[in-house]
């Protein structure tokens, strides 16, 4: 029988499969907006945003938001909501800072070195994040509830620890974490992106990211096939916590104060850079390079309307349509489906 030989593509046909496969890849559109985003705003501030100085900023600002946004991801990935996360690094920032400062608002009369102020405020937000995994996973309550009474507590909590006031005189070693570099590379970056790298290997490597994957899915299903539910659950919001606490020292170290405005609205930007990342609200879907892009265009969005001076108001107007159409797209699809 004779064989037919298949012609060789040419320079251009596999230049458009290549296109093709891109394009038709589930992130694909993210990249687009995010480029989009990228020149828009470069074009609207004539150029400002597109400044090394502004971009090196932008990117510092969203890998410290970013960390909590990868915390937030494990939760909605198993279909709950941590609203609690910025109330949760708020007071792990007072307290830290309440712990570590050098002078008379010490609150404990003697200042703890960077280490130990650093191991208090982590392990105070796991024991956060481990009540909200609790009364979620053990005790049964609707995690939105949970979530937004924490979030009531520890913010009361913060203003209690400070008096309401912003704390000041850390130790200079501190600095290093919020505002130093390694090779020309600014730490918080370093840390976002290893944060980033376990998180990815976790989730598209390991039984347990599988685990919460099918959690978010569907729970019963999960249940039947081996997967211990509630574990799954309590975890999530441990790890959301503890990244929680991982922001508020970096946080503390970069603007080297604690006060009840420095973490304002990391909750909602937490969530925004979630959902706009393709992360369903219904549990179960999305990628954690969605939620790296869902950080940067967020972040880009973010910038570039401080560039144009807009005032808190409006860009508060943005973020909330930002999120609803993106919850409302995440739906649609879902019913395509």
């Amino acid at each position: 029988m004779t064989e037919i030989a298949e012609r060789p593509q040419s320079a251009s046909e596999r230049a458009r499969d290549i296109a093709k496969r891109v394009f038709r890849h589930e992130n694909a559109a993210l990249g687009i907006v995010l480029i989009g985003l990228i020149l828009g705003m470069g074009f609207v501030t004539k150029g400002l945003t597109l400044s090394i100085a502004n971009a090196k900023n932008l990117l510092v600002v969203s890998s410290i938001k970013g960390i909590a946004a990868i915390g937030q991801a494990f939760v909605i990935l198993t279909a709950g909501i941590d609203i609690s996360l910025g109330g949760n690094a708020l007071f792990c920032s007072v307290l830290g800072g309440g712990v570590m400062a050098t002078n008379w608002q010490n609150i404990i009369d003697h200042p703890l070195p960077v280490a130990a102020g650093a191991l208090i405020m982590l392990l105070t937000a796991i024991g956060w994040g481990a009540f909200n995994g609790t009364m979620v996973s053990r005790v049964g309550i609707p995690a939105l509830i949970t979530t937004l009474g924490l979030w009531q507590i520890t913010t009361g909590g913060a203003f209690w620890v400070s008096a309401g006031k912003s704390i000041c005189f850390q130790p200079d070693s501190l600095v290093w974490w919020g505002s130093g570099t390694v090779g020309g590379v600014p730490v918080p970056i370093i840390i976002f992106v290893a944060v980033a790298v376990v998180a990815y290997l976790v989730l598209n490597h390991t039984t347990y990211g599988r685990s919460v994957y099918a959690v978010g899915g569907n729970p019963v299903s999960a249940w039947l096939s081996g997967i211990k539910v509630k574990n799954v659950l309590f975890s999530v919001y441990v790890i959301s916590g503890f990244l929680s606490g991982l922001v508020a020292f970096i946080m503390l170290g970069r603007v080297m104060t604690a006060s009840m405005a420095s973490l304002k609205g990391l909750e909602l930007d937490s969530i925004a850079m979630v959902v706009v990342g393709g992360i369903s609200l219904f549990g179960g879907r999305g990628t954690l390079i969605g939620v790296i892009l869902g950080i940067l265009i967020i972040g880009v969005i973010d910038n570039g309307l401080r560039v144009l001076n807009a005032d808190p108001a409006t860009i508060g107007i943005v973020k909330g349509a930002i999120i609803i159409a993106a919850v409302v797209i995440d739906y649609m699809r879902r019913r395509r489906a």
